[in-house]
């Protein structure tokens, strides 16, 4: 199963039908060289790596996030962006970047989006948003949304109040079943997700608008390259 979406713009100026064109900033770096302080005092940075080389676009990660968040029908955290590579079906996630200075949390009136104090992922205090649509505006990857039944904005926590909070991956990463997505600490130097983004090629979508995102794509691998 894919899902197209009508979030279009989420790649324009980044993307010419494959995300192997947007390392505008680089390939990505490991999280070794973010931060020189002692590890004992690091918050963690959970990040996510998809691999469009192993997503196959059976949206069972768009199904499970939906049932683990319990999403009204018809809304979603996350969706597949569907691209044709070399005449072949590649897909791309799309969803909450998860930034590390994140414009929504920057511009909440409430404090409602903001950082969790303990898991460091930007989330959001249904009590306290007003549906004001400030950090829908502000966010550059046009992946907010308000949620129909809670009346308040939304965004991919990676299932912080339901996984990542009793020590469990994200449903999506739980639900892969081709080892597209990986989850991880960065600030764990001895974590998978670090030692893989040490041996692969990643990008991130806009580099240049200073976000800095936490979400790492692995690009199209082209036939002959």
């Amino acid at each position: 199963m894919s899902e197209k979406i009508d979030r279009r713009k989420f790649l324009k100026g980044a993307s010419v039908g494959s995300l192997s064109v947007l390392a505008l900033g680089g390939l990505a770096t490991t999280a070794k060289a973010q931060t020189s302080e002692p590890a004992s005092k690091k918050q963690p940075h959970y990040a996510l790596v998809f691999d469009q080389n192993k997503c196959i676009g059976c949206g069972l990660c768009v199904t499970t996030c939906n049932e683990v968040n319990e999403l009204p029908p018809g809304q979603s955290r996350l969706l597949l962006e569907r691209q044709m590579v070399d005449g072949r079906r590649r897909y791309v996630r799309v969803s909450c970047q998860q930034c590390e200075d994140a414009p929504c949390v920057q511009v909440c009136p409430t404090a409602a989006a903001h950082y969790d104090p303990v898991f460091n992922v930007v989330t959001m205090d249904i009590d306290r948003c007003v549906g004001c649509k400030y950090c829908i505006a502000a966010c550059p990857y046009n992946v907010r949304f308000i949620n129909q039944a809670t009346l308040a904005a939304d965004n991919c926590d990676f299932c912080l109040q339901n996984r990542l909070s009793k020590g469990e991956d994200p449903g999506c990463v739980s639900a892969c079943r081709h080892d597209a997505l990986v989850f991880g600490d960065l600030n764990d130097e001895n974590s998978y997700i670090n030692k893989l983004l040490a041996v692969k090629d990643s990008v991130r979508i806009r580099p240049y608008l200073g976000t800095r995102p936490s979400l790492r794509y692995i690009p199209i691998v082209k036939k002959g390259v």
